[in-house]
């Protein structure tokens, strides 16, 4: 899950029916979605407080993945739309798409707010939450660094307040290249990952996974930092 701070290798041999297995099996363990990263980066499978999502069941006759759009909710707006998703995914390696069956712009709804993320992964569906209208988001307590650090990657732009509060100001072109080619991309890292079962691992892969994928991906090699510096902005 892709976190926002509290008020956010491939192996194919695996088929996309064995993995959604394994979901299911991990959500009855866990009481919860897999692959969760919440704003503040706090590894939180398991907590009952984890936000309820739609759960698409598996399909075997699906052919290609659905993107579902929900009103974003009031105050909140979506950063990608339908088509945004899928010229980003058309842009990955064919295989990392087999498994992916549902990408849902979900609702922000009063009880999610009370956990918000960017994104989550769940069995095979990715789902992509909205953000303020305003584009600015208020927290009552420091960002860590890695998150930070991962934000002014993208250009958001970090100010502190009165009584240690802060703020995260995004402009258009900067939220739309977080959630491009940080959560969406990290959120596809979750579904292909079939090797790793800890939170730590998980959770690193994915990471790893966004910055390859996405980050460097989407960047003039002359414009990108060195990759070592990268890995060190992400280290779990």
């Amino acid at each position: 899950m892709s976190q926002r701070p509290e008020s956010k290798l491939h192996n194919p041999l695996r088929t996309a029916r064995n993995r959604n297995v394994a979901a299911k099996a991990r959500m009855r363990r866990h009481g919860g979605p897999s692959g969760k990263r919440a704003r503040d980066a706090r590894p939180i499978d398991g907590l009952p407080y984890a936000p309820p999502e739609d759960w698409h069941e598996p399909r075997e006759d699906q052919r290609g993945y659905r993107v579902i759009m929900q009103p974003a909710g009031p105050g909140f707006r979506h950063i990608l739309t339908p088509r945004d998703v899928r010229a980003r995914l058309a842009e990955l390696p064919a295989h990392f798409l087999k498994s992916l069956e549902v990408v849902q712009l979900s609702q922000l709804t009063r009880k999610k707010q009370t956990f918000p993320c960017y994104g989550m992964q769940w069995g095979a569906s990715i789902y992509l939450y909205p953000l303020e209208e305003s584009l600015v988001e208020y927290f009552d307590r420091p960002p860590r660094p890695n998150l930070m650090n991962e934000v002014r990657m993208y250009g958001g732009r970090w100010e502190t307040g009165v009584a240690g509060a802060w703020k995260l100001i995004w402009s258009e072109a900067a939220i739309r290249d977080f959630y491009l080619n940080n959560i969406l991309i990290h959120e596809l890292g979750h579904l292909v990952d079939d090797r790793n079962t800890s939170y730590g691992a998980r959770e690193q892969y994915a990471e790893w996974f966004a910055i390859h994928h996405g980050y460097l991906a989407s960047r003039p090699r002359a414009e990108t930092p060195s990759r070592q510096v990268v890995r060190r902005h992400h280290r779990v």
